[in-house]
């Protein structure tokens, strides 16, 4: 069974909770429940669309399992998923009450020795986590902690993309390369645009926060210099 995502692209190892509301994803997470609870979590081209086709979605997702379900009083479904592995439909079937998909399992090739670029590459991307991370980029201590013990190249680039909130269509693009080092190279670009924004950012608030007590003491001298001359006369 299908789980068609709006505005999200669910990597594998994420753990997210789901909020449902189309009846035909209801049903398949029912179907999922009564059977092995597994689901695959595919993200439509654009998020409007209300009854997605083939063409609509894009053809690599997620398989994940179906953690916990909340009925919820407004009639929707909150679900807790957690991403398993890449998958590629190879046949759609939107005619049931819910959609469905026969899937391939996308394996990454086996991993080699890990090269000296391959272990500098890890390291930049860390410290590049931890960096965004002190600029004030919302990343869970949890997240920080797992990054900092993970040694697959595949694993870190899949848990770097999943807290850098990109786009849909750049997280598509991630999801859908299957070598390891590839991946952690193009998620580490994206990493480095993230970091060059933040500090950007950051620069624009320290100049704006320097603006606005500059202001403020401007102020209050006024205030003075009016109270002193209405003690004067």
């Amino acid at each position: 069974p299908i789980l068609m995502l709006r505005d999200i692209v669910v990597f594998p190892y994420m753990v997210i909770p789901l909020f449902v509301g189309r009846d035909k994803s209801k049903k398949a997470i029912d179907h999922a429940l009564a059977s092995h609870r597994m689901i695959l979590l595919l993200t439509q081209k654009h998020m409007e669309t209300e009854e997605p086709k083939r063409e609509d979605i894009y053809e690599v997702g997620t398989v994940a399992l179906i953690m916990r379900m909340l009925k919820l009083p407004d009639a929707r479904v909150r679900i807790l998923a957690q991403g398993l592995v890449r998958a590629k439909i190879t046949g759609f079937d939107d005619d049931k009450p819910y959609y469905s998909a026969g899937v391939e399992v996308i394996n990454e090739p086996e991993e080699a020795a890990k090269s000296i670029e391959i272990e500098a590459l890890i390291r930049n991307a860390r410290s590049g986590l931890e960096k965004a991370s002190s600029l004030g980029k919302d990343i869970p201590p949890e997240v920080m902690i797992l990054a900092s013990n993970i040694d697959e190249p595949g694993r870190l680039a899949d848990l770097t993309a999943a807290n850098l909130e990109l786009k849909v269509n750049e997280a598509q693009r991630i999801l859908e390369i299957a070598d390891p080092a590839t991946r952690l190279m193009k998620v580490y670009e994206l990493l480095t645009r993230e970091l060059e924004l933040l500090d950007v950012q950051s620069k624009i608030s320290s100049e704006a926060k320097g603006e606005m007590d500059k202001l403020q003491k401007q102020y209050f001298l006024r205030q003075q210099m009016k109270a002193i001359q209405k003690e004067l006369g």
